[in-house]
């Protein structure tokens, strides 16, 4: 839990289409040999599980997380393996926090593997922090045991573990577990908040390498830069716009529709890069709320609306036709394509502006942020399974 400042350590990777950025710090991760022919025919399913130390000085990391997780998704927003898309699930855990119980090792499995983007939006504006002991291999440890990681060896299963204390903390031996995550297809990346040196000599470099992924160093109160486009502001209102083409429906609608706004609102509160990527992850196919909306839940074929009860409909809608609904339904969905398609083409202008911006103030690669720690390694992790991402 003690505040470290982090060694400046520059790294390449890509945020988005045209922009070149920073990369993880050490080799590249290596691919795990494979003892059986990958089912490379079918749609990879990414897993993708975040744990982050809570303790105390790790604010800047827990900020950080906030605001570039949307950066973060968008790198999967394209990502296919021989032209099928992948599916995106992502877990939370926090540790090192000592408002948690000792008795489970300072740690919290916030939440399961979920493709509900603004449920993990909404748990990470709420973490706080407080001193703790930050036991590496205890969460890890839970991690795997908790979480339900996908049987086939042709999906991806990652593991991103940041925090500044020494990787060696606590009662369970890291080693052992990063080599059973190993065995199981399942990459330990991580990412140490501070110098490579002390990163290296205190177990973060040791664990990545023995589960074939990569190590970090980061400067967990760094700002990322955004570079402001033309675009930006167009990309935002109609991110909001979006909003209007969603209907609620059932027990959890009214609830979904909350969380929404809420998540644009946290995305706003925290700058107009967050904000940005936000809006161009609503405009991708990752973005999905069939739990709770209609034109999602019809789009991917789980719901009868024969079935519905005028009670799980929006007031508005209740007194409509079952085909009257099914053109209400219709009308929603084909204003959203519009939207998304106008957001798309503006955020592709926005990369272009960006990266002429770059090219002409001479910028190099980007400071050390854990979203371009975590881009890098996941986007060499991706070929490892044939998963080509944008």
């Amino acid at each position: 839990m003690k505040k470290t400042t982090s060694a400046a350590l520059l790294i390449t990777a890509v945020v988005g289409p045209g922009v070149a950025m920073a990369a993880s710090v050490s080799a590249p991760p290596r691919c795990r040999p494979q003892r059986q022919t990958l089912a490379l025919d079918q749609a990879p399913v990414v897993q993708l599980a975040i744990l982050l130390d809570t303790s105390n000085s790790m604010d800047g990391l827990i900020d950080q997380a906030r605001t570039q997780l949307w950066a973060i998704v968008n790198q999967f927003s394209a990502a296919r393996r021989h032209g099928r898309p992948a599916r995106l699930q992502v877990a939370l855990y926090e540790y090192g926090n000592n408002r948690l119980p000792a008795a489970r090792g300072y740690l919290r499995r916030v939440l399961p593997f979920t493709t509900d983007l603004d449920r993990v939006s909404e748990e990470l504006f709420a973490l706080t922090t407080n001193g703790g002991d930050e036991y590496c291999g205890t969460v890890l440890q839970a991690a795997l045991d908790q979480l339900a990681w996908s049987s086939s060896p042709a999906d991806l299963k990652v593991i991103f573990i940041a925090g500044n204390e020494p990787f060696t903390q606590g009662p369970i031996d890291f080693r052992r577990v990063c080599q059973r995550a190993a065995r199981a297809g399942i990459a330990v990346n991580t990412i140490h908040c501070g110098s490579r040196a002390e990163g290296e000599t205190t177990g973060w470099a040791e664990g990545a390498r023995l589960a074939y992924g990569s190590f970090s160093t980061i400067d967990q109160d760094q700002v990322a830069e955004h570079i402001e486009a033309p675009q930006d502001d167009e990309i935002r209102r109609l991110g909001v716009k979006l909003n209007e083409t969603y209907i609620p429906y059932g027990a959890s609608g009214r609830d979904g529709q909350k969380r929404q706004e809420a998540q644009d609102k946290n995305a706003q509160g925290s700058g107009a890069g967050s904000a940005t990527s936000r809006a161009v992850t609503k405009a991708n196919r990752l973005y999905s709320n069939a739990g709770w909306d209609l034109v999602d839940a019809v789009k991917e074929g789980g719901l009868d609306l024969g079935k519905m009860k005028a009670d799980d409909l929006p007031e508005s809608l209740r007194g409509l036709t079952k085909e009257k609904l099914q053109a209400e339904i219709l009308a929603r969905a084909q204003e959203r394509e519009r939207l998304q398609r106008e957001i798309n083409r503006r955020n592709v202008e926005r990369q272009q502006h960006v990266a002429a911006e770059r090219r002409k103030r001479g910028k190099g690669p980007a400071v050390e942020t854990l979203d371009v720690a975590m881009t890098d390694a996941l986007r060499q992790q991706a070929a490892c399974r044939e998963i080509e991402l944008q």
